[in-house]
């Protein structure tokens, strides 16, 4: 069965669940507002989507580096330290904005930061999860996990943005450097199994363990179309997301609440779709599920691209949410219950490196679609990005994809119906 069993809260899941949650309250609210901020120092798009960009360079800089220490150190410890220097930076960050010293190479060097310690943390938080709860559970552990983000990061803090800029540009960033300390206070305080780990091979040095998980990532032919399919979604992402302020402001004329009721639908939409994700996986399968979220999210963009009307905006960023969720939920899932658990750290980093190598792409073409082509250009070259993604993804879905995990719901002869 691909929904699996429901986690325990009790424990250690519990406390990750909420340091998680806090964390992603304060990210949502430096998310929104850096490039909010960005718009006021520059009205070039490609400067603007830079910012985006370097938000994501670090992963194909660090991400494998991360993924093989993240499979020899502490997990639980390397997260909680991790955030905490985080905390520390964004709260440098915050008091510079409200001396009024913030320009556009400060908001990239700490986009570029905090996302280069973020290559160690998520890769960590990935290989720590099947620590606390058992396998037949981490699809709904997954699902919880960001459902609860979707909710604290873009229901709760998304709409405050506007509003906590009014207060003070440096607000949204003190509250996120306080967030980072939370989360690393309750991620310290849980107690968790030690993986099983066999003792490295002598002479094993970082660089053989990151081939031994690209080797692995490449040889299973699920985890290798799904990375595939991730990469052409992510360009897609990086053009829209990193425009996505031009277009509610530029193109629609609607003013930052426009882009803040933007971000709002996305995670209204993402929210509900932390309640279906398990749902859509059990009817159809893992696999199936990701060609499902690929196909509406094409249409999604399209709608987004011609309809020049806010209406279609919020519609298309709610369906986009949706599925969006749907894909991460059953994404993730797929990857931790098909990697065996010793270098669950290293698929991920690859499988993130790879895929997430799009995202600065796309957010430079992003910026030089909307220069060149109008400022709807970015959500129609997303959308033909991701019918290519659904393409990529029928490798997946074949009938003879040999099962790795006979819950991972992969293919039809394991998908209850």
């Amino acid at each position: 069965m691909a929904g699996g069993r429901a986690p325990a809260w009790r424990g250690g899941f519990g406390r990750l669940w909420t340091a998680a949650v806090v964390s992603r309250f304060g990210d949502a609210l430096r998310t929104a507002a850096l490039p909010l901020i960005a718009v006021r120092l520059t009205d070039d798009p490609l400067v603007v989507a830079s910012v985006t960009a370097c938000g994501y360079l670090p992963w194909l800089l660090f991400g494998l580096l991360g993924g093989a220490i993240a499979d020899r150190v502490d997990q639980r410890r390397a997260m909680w330290a991790v955030d905490t220097v985080r905390g520390a930076l964004v709260a440098l960050f915050a008091l510079a904005v409200g001396l009024g010293h913030a320009s556009i190479v400060l908001l990239i060097a700490l986009a570029f930061t905090l996302t280069t310690l973020q290559t160690l943390f998520d890769n960590a938080s990935t290989a720590l999860l099947p620590s606390l709860v058992d396998r037949g559970s981490l699809g709904s552990a997954n699902a919880r996990l960001m459902t609860g983000q979707q909710l604290a990061g873009g229901l709760l803090a998304a709409p405050l943005v506007p509003l906590l800029l009014t207060v003070g540009a440096a607000t949204p960033f003190t509250a996120d450097a306080a967030s980072y300390l939370l989360a690393a206070a309750l991620v310290a305080s849980v107690r968790v199994r030690a993986p099983e780990r066999e003792p490295r091979p002598a002479g094993s040095t970082l660089r053989t363990e990151i081939a031994e998980g690209l080797r692995a990532l490449w040889r299973d032919r699920v985890l290798r179309a799904t990375c595939t399919a991730t990469l052409l979604c992510n360009i897609g992402m990086g053009a829209l997301i990193a425009t996505l302020v031009l277009h509610a402001t530029r193109w629609l004329h609607t003013g930052n609440a426009g882009y803040a009721a933007a971000m709002t639908a996305y995670a209204a939409g993402s929210l509900c779709g932390g309640f279906v994700a398990q749902r859509v996986a059990g009817r159809v399968g893992r696999a199936r599920s990701l060609l499902l979220a690929g196909a509406v999210q094409t249409a999604s963009l399209v709608l987004m691209g011609i309809v020049r009307h806010l209406g279609a905006l919020l519609v298309g960023m709610a369906l986009l949410g949706v599925m969006n969720m749907v894909w991460n939920v059953n994404q993730v899932t797929l990857m931790q219950q098909r990697s065996p658990e010793s270098i669950v750290g290293r698929i991920s980093s690859a499988f993130r490196t790879a895929s997430t190598s799009g995202a600065p792409l796309g957010a430079l073409l992003g910026g030089a679609v909307a220069g060149a082509y109008g400022l709807n250009g970015p959500a129609l070259f997303a959308a033909g990005l991701f019918a290519f993604a659904v393409i990529s993804l029928i490798p997946a879905v074949k009938p003879d994809v040999s099962v790795v995990d006979p819950h991972d719901g992969a293919t039809t002869g394991h998908v209850k119906t």
